[in-house]
């Protein structure tokens, strides 16, 4: 059994987001993939690209989204910032 339902994909709403959550060139590499192939941007109120705390250089990855001129936002997971990383339930 797949682990993503692309069907969902092609039924998104004006209001639907979608997240990536990224943790090295590969996985950046695919959700640049499946964003241009579902033309994700258009359908979607946000596409999101956040990564992994800890796994890769959040410069990098804003780097990698400017220089393909993706129309996504770039995310921080801002509750690794205000408590320690490894605190639950925030």
């Amino acid at each position: 059994m797949p682990k993503n339902n692309y069907h969902n994909l092609t039924i998104l709403r004006p209001h639907d987001e979608v997240k990536f959550v990224i943790g090295s060139r590969e996985d950046y590499e695919w959700s640049r993939g499946i964003t241009r192939e579902y033309d994700l941007p258009r359908k979607a109120a946000s596409v999101l690209f956040s990564p992994v705390f800890g796994t890769v250089e959040y410069r990098q990855i804003v780097e990698w989204i400017l220089e393909d001129r993706l129309n996504v936002r770039f995310q921080l997971q801002m509750h690794k910032f205000i408590w320690h990383p490894d605190t639950r339930g925030v």
